[in-house]
């Protein structure tokens, strides 16, 4: 098994990503009423590549021998569009 200092690192990772992920989520879900779907489209495809990203993590962490976490970061929902962005 890897050193525990690096698994702890590669967890902290997952769920800053868990947590960004979902924000960026429910940023697109609530981004409604705008002029152009564009800036929806933006925040959901960025969700997208933050789930790539935890699930490298996750991966790596495994083949170390770790357990991924579930624990999301803190997630920051509501604002408007331009906070969101």
């Amino acid at each position: 098994m890897a050193d525990k200092r690096l698994l702890d690192i590669l967890n902290e990772s997952i769920s800053r990503e868990l947590g960004a992920l979902t924000t960026y989520m429910w940023q697109h879900v609530m981004a409604k009423g705008l002029e152009s779907p564009e800036p929806s489209e933006i925040i959901k495809k960025t969700a997208m590549a933050e789930m790539k990203h935890a699930e490298k993590f996750a991966e790596r962490l495994d083949y170390l021998g770790g357990v991924p976490t579930t624990k999301p970061s803190p997630i920051k929902v509501g604002g408007d569009i331009r906070a969101m962005l």
